[in-house]
């Protein structure tokens, strides 16, 4: 890995005009630019599942980058972000299924718009989009233990439901409703994005999916507290910065007319500065 190809990543990620930028800023600069390397991979795979294209086309892209992680981990590289995973990998001991489990994700949403999943096709999606990314984090904060598996497994699921329930609306105009099949079924809700915003039981059925949030915060939490602090600092950066949202969802009730739940910026500065002290 070159000067370079760390300046070509880093730009990658503060140009994506994410607080992960800044978030990972206090880490060291080695485990540092492993992180960007990693969110820089999943920004590219993440790009071609939402890209306008055919599902074969999509697939082909996916498994490209299977073959480029398969590399990486045999030593070889042929681009920055590559460059910069290779030396993660090395350096982290971080696993290739964490790698292909993201990808898998990815292609879960690269074809047919995801609607109303059942439960356990909705945590298998949790687990690859988030949770693995997840166990990838927690070994390059220096947190490989039993423990920090533990909280990737439980974190990630917190801050991807958390997510789907922030982006109800988003993903309806896309066609898309992550709340999870039984939930709908059980409430008489239609399994349609077009409707679901208007439905009456909605509120009952994303304060569901709230709780089941919230108690992955809480375990996230647990686990958290049997890890070395430091090393878990920006997992509770990460935690701080999302579990409020479930509180003003629900003090919304979980109407989606307005803009888009968001923590004021001056609420996460105050959690920041609170979280980075000694």
């Amino acid at each position: 890995m070159t000067n370079d190809d760390i300046r070509a990543v880093t730009a990658s990620v503060k140009a994506a005009g994410t607080s992960f930028y800044y978030g990972m800023k206090i880490l060291p600069p080695a485990r540092r630019h492993a992180m960007y390397g990693v969110y820089a991979f999943c920004r590219v795979v993440d790009d071609i599942a939402d890209e306008d294209g055919p599902l074969p086309a999509k697939r082909a892209a996916l498994d490209a980058w299977r073959g480029k992680i398969a590399a990486a981990f045999q030593g070889q590289s042929s681009d920055a972000i590559t460059a910069c995973l290779r030396a993660a990998i090395g350096a982290y001991e971080l696993r290739e299924a964490d790698f292909l489990a993201i990808i898998d994700g990815m292609e879960m949403d690269a074809g047919d718009p995801i609607i109303a999943p059942d439960l356990a096709t909705l945590d298998l999606y949790c687990d690859r989009v988030a949770a693995a990314v997840g166990r990838l984090s927690v070994r390059i904060f220096g947190e490989p233990s039993p423990a920090g598996q533990e909280v990737a497994f439980a974190l990630g699921r917190a801050l991807q439901l958390t997510n789907i329930l922030r982006d109800v609306a988003e993903d309806a105009a896309r066609g898309r409703l992550y709340l999870p099949r039984e939930y709908l079924t059980e409430t008489g809700t239609a399994p349609d994005p077009a409707t679901i915003l208007a439905a009456p039981a909605l509120p009952v059925i994303a304060t569901r999916v709230a709780d089941m949030a919230a108690q992955n915060f809480t375990a996230a939490a647990t686990a958290m507290a049997r890890c070395n602090p430091r090393a878990m600092r920006p997992a509770r950066l990460m935690a701080a910065s999302y579990q409020p949202l479930l509180g003003i969802l629900r003090a919304q009730n979980f109407t989606y007319t307005g803009p888009r739940a968001r923590l004021p910026k001056w609420r996460k500065l105050a959690l920041t500065a609170r979280l980075l002290l000694p």
